[in-house]
């Protein structure tokens, strides 16, 4: 199956009625992710087995979806195997996987994810963006300034909202000021 590259994969995990960005890690030939205990995508998966990989290009889901919930209108359902599964709407391809909790920690859960089914919907060409990729770092190191207010991560965040301003276009300026309202950026 062949949506997903070697390395850590950036996209929207679905669940039911739940998007998150994530990183699913595909090395020697397996897929795992790391889930933290009490998102609503860890207890999810415990609960339900499954999880599809979203792959979009959409700076502002990025950023609403590690902060927020998106309407019900926003996924449909899909069969992959012996799973009802839901994807998002608007993702360009999807792939369904079987989630099985491979390792537990006390701050989070090794997740193993077995390939049910990909589908490509409406594939398109995105050239490399350093705005889009800079919203996505932005984004995970706001998650934990949220919580924690460090100021090594203020700063990387500040390093990257530059970057985006300069090398961005609209929607990853909106994503940026999103972000910035998420978190309380100074």
């Amino acid at each position: 199956m062949g949506l997903l590259n070697d390395g850590i994969n950036e996209v929207i995990v679905t669940t039911h009625h739940n998007a998150a960005p994530i990183g699913i890690i595909s090395r020697n030939e397996k897929l795992r992710m790391t889930l933290y205990h009490g998102s609503h995508t860890a207890e999810q998966v415990i609960s339900g087995g499954w999880v599809v990989a979203n792959f979009l290009f959409d700076p502002v889901i990025y950023v609403t979806t590690a902060f927020d919930d998106l309407p019900a209108a926003a996924f449909m359902e899909e069969t992959a195997g012996n799973f009802t599964v839901e994807r998002l709407c608007s993702c360009e391809a999807w792939g369904a996987y079987q989630a099985t909790v491979e390792r537990t920690t006390r701050e989070s859960l090794l997740v193993s994810l077995l390939p049910l089914r990909e589908e490509k919907e409406d594939l398109l060409l995105h050239p490399v963006n350093r705005g889009f990729n800079s919203i996505i770092d932005a984004t995970v190191h706001g998650t934990r300034y949220k919580v924690t207010r460090d100021p090594e991560l203020r700063d990387l965040i500040g390093y990257h909202a530059g970057i985006v301003k300069k090398c961005g276009g609209p929607r990853e300026k909106e994503a940026l000021a999103l972000l910035f309202d998420y978190i309380d950026y100074p």
